[in-house]
């Protein structure tokens, strides 16, 4: 499957002990182990990379809203869509940094940036660049997502002091082109290949819940694994509700036990990567979460706004990771 999209492989040349050429079927099987095998497998391989009690707070921030060219079936963004959202202009760097740091003060370590572009113009890299610097100077990780990206405009980035670049795969092979017709999966993997050549980590992950079928979740997961080099950073988004977008028709919320037999899944796939409990958790219970912490789900947004969406309060935030015994620190041993 990798090969036939242009995936490279990882060659055995990192250091890191990780796990190249998954497949399907082998994958298949893991997912569907005795559920109290897989959580115990998947809890015994998060210990053996991660501090189970901690766990990786980020805040994501729109810094350019709305009018999206790209037809992309689940957004709310996306200017092919009517879903009374109003187009913004790109925030400036002030704001931006103000932002920042309400977010370093209710306990965010990294700082996510978004702007709805297909890609950035090149002038627009120079006000992206000095949000980047500025971010960075308050003692926080940073991450954005703009769209596709040249190497150039990566290497630009990397020198600003960008630590993570997120661009989503979104879905499975198959299913990808039920959702998105303006933009090809390989110009994704392109992307994230000019990214992690520039020396930037990856951040990508995708949606569940809109109408794909299990293997397709799974099949995104070995997409991700089979990368020459899995990402640092792994999110798991559930579909947001949005009124006015195709997606809308068909989602369908997934099942509570599939959720977390999911995230047991990518844990022990990725070991090393921090795998985001990200779009959706709103609709999850704290039961649910609770339960894909302990299959390894280690980040999760803070803050009542996730792009255009709504995220959990923070008090709710804070009473489950207390009632739990988790800390908001860095989750590496």
């Amino acid at each position: 499957m990798a090969a036939a999209i242009g995936v490279e492989r990882n060659d055995g040349g990192d250091r890191a002990p990780l796990r190249s050429g998954w497949e399907r079927a082998e994958v298949e099987a893991l997912y569907g182990r005795p559920f109290a095998d897989l959580i115990f497998q998947a809890q015994n391989v998060h210990r053996d990379n991660f501090d189970p009690n901690h766990l990786e707070a980020a805040s994501l921030l729109s810094i350019k809203t709305g009018g999206c060219p790209e037809d992309c079936a689940y957004c709310s963004q996306s200017a092919h869509y009517d879903t009374g959202l109003k187009a913004t202009r790109l925030m400036d760097c002030a704001d931006v940094v103000a932002a920042a740091k309400r977010a370093k003060d209710a306990g965010a370590r990294r700082f996510c940036m978004a702007a709805a572009w297909r890609s950035p113009k090149d002038r627009d890299l120079d006000q992206i660049c000095d949000m980047i610097s500025a971010v960075k100077g308050l003692g926080m990780e940073t991450c954005v997502t703009l769209g596709m990206l040249t190497r150039k405009q990566a290497t630009r980035l990397f020198e600003a002091g960008l630590d993570f670049y997120n661009h989503n795969v979104e879905s499975s092979p198959e299913f990808y082109g039920k959702i998105i017709t303006t933009r090809t999966l390989q110009d994704r993997i392109d992307t994230l290949a000019h990214v992690r050549e520039a020396g930037i980590k990856v951040c990508s992950g995708g949606i569940i819940g809109m109408d794909e079928r299990l293997e397709d979740r799974l099949a995104m997961l070995v997409l991700l694994a089979n990368l020459r080099k899995p990402p640092e950073s792994v999110p798991i988004n559930l579909w947001n509700q949005v009124k006015g977008v195709p997606v809308n028709d068909t989602a369908e919320r997934p099942d509570p036990i599939a959720v977390a037999r999911l995230v047991a899944t990518a844990r022990i796939m990725m070991p090393k990567s921090v795998v985001r409990l990200s779009a959706g958790r709103q609709y999850m219970s704290d039961a649910l979460q609770a339960l894909c912490f302990l299959a390894g789900a280690n980040s999760i947004f803070i803050g009542d706004v996730l792009l255009t969406t709504k995220n959990p309060k923070a008090d709710r935030d804070a009473n489950l990771l207390g009632r739990l015994g988790i800390t908001s620190a860095p989750c590496l041993k």
